[in-house]
Order: C-alpha cells, then structure tokens, then sequence
C-alpha cells in the first residue's frame, strides 16, 4: 500500500545507536512505548547501521556485528506494530573509522587497482535488498533506500538499477533520504514513491529553505517527508542542528526553539506531509536527567510535550 497524497506522517526515529544485544530486552521494549506515549507518534523509522572500514571500502558486511541482527530486526517491527506505529524501514550504512557516509566516494570512471562505485554498489545492492525482503515480509508500510550518501546522489544509473531491484522483492513505498540542502541534487526522484531529506536547517532559515524545496517536490509532483529533522538540547544549537559536536551547555529551550521555527514555517506549506523526527535511542537515560542531556532525543524534556500537542494536532486536522 503506497503513502497517500494526503496521509500525515507524525513520526520519531527509533534505536539507530542500537549495537547487536541491545534491542530485544525490557529496556528497548520500554523505551519505543516511551516514544510512542509521550510524543503521539503514529509513524516510527527503525534505523540501524552496517559498517564499511574506511569511505573507500566496497564491502558492507551487513550480517556482521556490531550490526543488529535480523531477529532483532523483526522484533522491532513487530514491537512497533503493536503499539499502532506504521512503520518505515531505514538500513544505513556508515564507515567504521568514523568518516559520515556522505563522504563515501570513488573515481566516476572504473580504473583497474582502484577501488570502485561498480563494487561499492553491487555489495550495496546486497545489503538492502537483505533488509526489504524482511521489510515486505513484516509488512513495512516504507523502505528506505539509502540515507545521506551524498558523492553518491550523482550516480544516477545506479541509484534506478537499485531501485527497480528493490520493487521486485518489496511492495510498499519506497523513498531515499538525501541530506539537507540536497533536494534539487538528486535527479532520480521520479523512480521513487515519496521525496525526503534530512531537515536539519538553522531556526531562522526555514522559510527560504522551504521556499527551495517546493520548487523541487512541485516540479515532480510527489508526496514530501522530513524523512529526519532534529537538533540537540544545548546552547547555539537551533542555528546550526546538524552539528552534533557543537560546544554548549545544556538547554531545552534551544532545542524547543527549533522545533516551534520548523512546525511553525511548515504548517503553512500543505506540501510537507510530515516528520521523521531524530531521535529516540533502544537505551534511553534516567527521566531524572533528561535537563542535563544535551542530545537530540526529546525524553524528559519540554520538546517532547510540544511535539505531542503538533502531532495530536495534525491527527485531527
């Protein structure tokens, strides 16, 4: 079944720091009823991530730890499904030395002794058509095909060949996650169900952002998610939230700040259908101090109440 045109997506992203033996316990179990009580979510992205060593690698060895296992997999999902969540999928791949997988990069021809994007790709193409067979199996409502791998976006050709593989073992609706300030990079929108990226734009810049955005989503006419949109509670973090290393002290007003500038500017743009908002851990800490976390998940803090009145909003308008 394919999003509608006019279906919200009131969502949280759940467990993607999640390292195997740490989702199905008591406390993963708890923190997803968690998410779902105090910030009315009614959409979860289950993320998780496969290591490559090095931004040049071409192996993804996906069924190696410290990935989660399959079993873990499904017991997420399954988890999610009784707490009423829709579901999207989200296998991601990052690099083991630390690098941000937007950084993973090769040559644009083939050249013999290199390392190369016909290698990378093929061992891609293993790894997620792994997790959309379990996707359609357990009855995903979404599958993500891939998540910030921006030196890749260009590589257009291959980007469709994952793509039409993935339909022939999946059915549901099928999107990419490119990052932010990437939406009117990517030239293969038209082979996926749904557009979305990464809204992790500074507080004061929503609206010209958004402006760039719908020229984008209206040129191909399809349904527009903030597939993740997020920002750490600590100080100076609402004008730059994708800086997760950002020096501050810890603030849960900065971080409601950012969510009253992004719900407000996109409320007027009937466009946007919705949020994948970033994050919310399997292991969350103590309520007790939740005002001296100064991470992206909203538990415990005054974000997670104004989340819940935004969503519960949206589910009756």
């Amino acid at each position: 079944m394919k999003l509608q045109q006019n279906e919200y997506i009131g969502g949280v992203t759940w467990g993607f720091m999640g390292r195997r033996g740490t989702w199905q316990n008591e406390d993963a179990s708890r923190s997803m009823e968690l998410m779902a009580a105090t910030t009315g979510a009614n959409w979860t992205a289950i993320a998780f991530s496969a290591l490559q060593e090095a931004p040049q690698s071409t192996e993804i060895p996906y069924w190696e730890e410290p990935t989660v296992s399959d079993g873990e997999v499904r017991w997420a999902i399954d988890k999610a499904k009784s707490l009423n969540l829709k579901v999207c999928l989200k296998p991601i791949v990052n690099c083991a030395d630390g690098t941000w997988r937007a950084h993973i990069n090769f040559f644009d021809k083939d050249v013999p002794c290199e390392p190369k994007w016909s290698e990378w790709f093929r061992s891609y193409t293993r790894f997620i058509l792994h997790y959309a067979t379990i996707a359609e199996e357990t009855d995903c409502e979404m599958f993500c095909v891939g998540c910030e791998l921006v030196q890749s976006d260009r590589r257009e050709t291959e980007w469709r060949a994952l793509i039409s593989e993935v339909r022939k073992v999946y059915t549901g609706t099928i999107t990419y996650n490119c990052d932010k300030y990437q939406e009117d990079n990517v030239t293969w929108w038209d082979a996926l169900d749904v557009i979305s990226s990464s809204g992790y734009y500074p507080h004061d810049d929503w609206e010209g952002q958004l402006d760039r955005i719908e020229a984008v989503v209206k040129s191909h006419n399809k349904p527009f998610f903030f597939m993740e949109a997020g920002c750490p509670s600590r100080t100076g973090s609402a004008a730059i939230p994708n800086d997760w290393t950002l020096q501050g002290e810890a603030s849960e007003e900065e971080q409601s700040k950012f969510y009253r500038a992004m719900f407000g500017s996109c409320e007027a743009r009937e466009w946007v259908q919705g949020f994948m908002l970033w994050d919310w851990p399997a292991s969350l800490y103590p309520l007790e101090e939740a005002a001296q976390n100064d991470d992206y998940c909203m538990y415990g803090k005054d974000a997670a109440a104004l989340i819940k009145e935004y969503y519960t909003y949206k589910s009756y308008n």
